[in-house]
C-alpha cells in the first residue's frame, strides 16, 4: 500500500523538465484507470444483458419455466467474481492518481506548501505495489453499488413468475409446488433462494461497516494508507 517512509530527509525541489514527467505519470495513471474503469462497465454489462436474457425466456409464455432466472444467479455469481478482480486493479491506478491530485496538484493550484514526503510515499508503492482493497472489500462495493440492484430484480422477476404463471396462485402451497426443479421439492428451491439473497445482502452490509472501520482507523493513523484522502466516490468506483 501507499506508505508513507521512515525518511524525514528534506527533498530538493522538482525541476521543470521532472514536473513534466509527473504530469505524464499522471496521465497515465488516469488513462489506466479509465481503461480499468471500462472493464468494469464490460463485466457489468454482460449481467445486464444477460439477464434481459433470462427475462425474455422465462416471460415468453405462460408456460415457460422459471429456470432460467434461477441459472442467472449462477452467472451473475461469476460476472461478480471476474469484477471484483477488476475493481481491485481499477482502485490500484485509480488511487494513486488521486494522491498525486491530492499532494502536488492541490497545493501548486492553492499556493499551499507540499509535504515532501509524498514523493518518497509514491516511489514505493511503484517499487512495492500492492492492492488497495480486499476481495472481500471489493465484492462488497461492487455488490452495494450495482449488483443489489440487478439480484433484486431477478429475486422480485421470479416470485412473481411463480405467482402469475401459468394463471394466478390462490393457495401458498401451489406457489411453492410451481419452484419446484426436476426431483428437487419447491420449499428445497426457495430456501436455497432465500440463503442466496441473505449471502448478498450480508456482503453488502459487512464489507460496508469494514470500509467504514478501515476509514476511521486511517484517518487517525500517523503513518496513514491513504484511505482518508481517498475515501471520495471517484477512488471507490460505486
Amino acid at each position: 500500500m501507499l506508505r508513507r517512509t521512515e525518511e524525514e530527509n528534506e527533498l530538493p525541489d522538482l525541476s521543470a523538465a521532472e514536473l513534466g514527467v509527473v504530469a505524464h505519470l499522471y496521465r497515465g495513471e488516469v488513462y489506466r484507470g479509465t481503461a480499468w474503469r471500462s472493464r468494469l462497465d464490460n463485466t457489468t454489462n454482460w449481467s445486464i444483458v444477460t439477464m434481459g436474457i433470462a427475462l425474455s425466456t422465462t416471460f415468453s409464455s405462460r408456460d415457460a419455466t422459471a429456470l432460467p432466472l434461477i441459472l442467472i444467479g449462477l452467472l451473475l455469481a461469476v460476472f461478480l467474481g471476474v469484477e471484483t478482480r477488476r475493481y481491485r486493479y481499477y482502485a490500484v491506478w485509480t488511487a494513486r492518481a488521486r494522491y498525486m491530485e491530492t499532494h502536488l496538484f492541490a497545493p501548486l493550484l492553492s499556493g499551499g506548501r507540499q509535504d515532501p514526503r509524498w514523493r518518497t510515499t509514491l516511489a514505493a508503492e511503484y517499487m512495492h505495489p500492492n492492492h488497495f482493497i480486499s476481495l472481500f472489500g471489493a465484492a462488497g462495493r461492487r455488490v452495494r453499488s450495482t449488483y443489489i440492484w440487478i439480484i433484486g430484480i431477478q429475486t422480485f422477476a421470479y416470485f412473481g413468475k411463480l405467482a402469475v404463471h401459468p394463471e394466478m396462485a390462490t393457495r401458498f402451497s401451489e406457489f411453492v409446488e410451481r419452484a419446484t426443479v426436476g426431483p428437487i421439492p419447491g420449499w428445497v428451491v426457495l430456501c436455497c433462494g432465500l440463503v442466496y439473497n441473505l449471502g448478498w445482502i450480508a456482503l453488502a452490509v459487512a464489507s460496508f461497516f469494514y470500509d467504514q472501520h478501515l476509514h476511521q482507523k486511517h484517518a487517525t493513523d500517523d503513518d496513514p494508507v491513504l484511505f482518508a484522502s481517498l475515501k471520495g466516490n471517484s477512488f471507490r468506483g460505486e
